[in-house]
């Protein structure tokens, strides 16, 4: 008899992202890490993501909550959010 196996992930994660090809940064937030990677890097045929793949994974901190990962995502997306990220990520 075989086993069903169901993995529910109830964390959320701020990513930033590099593409060496243009030196470009992007940073997001998600529940579903894999797939968001797989859409910037294969699945969306539109949007800013998709003009400069392909994209690895630079940096990645996990949340128990939405609104703790929103707040980082905005955090890094500010002045002293890019500033933390070329000097201590990059």
């Amino acid at each position: 008899m075989g086993f069903l196996f169901s993995l529910h992930m109830n964390e959320f994660v701020t990513y930033i992202l590099f593409s060496p090809s243009t030196g470009k940064k992007y940073v997001g937030f998600t529940s579903d890490l894999i797939n968001r990677i797989k859409s910037h890097n294969i699945y969306d045929k539109k949007g800013y993501t998709s003009r400069f793949r392909p994209w690895e994974v630079l940096h990645v901190e996990f949340f128990d909550n939405k609104t703790d990962a929103i707040k980082r995502e905005k955090w890094f997306k500010s002045g002293v959010g890019r500033e933390y990220i070329k000097n201590h990520i990059l």
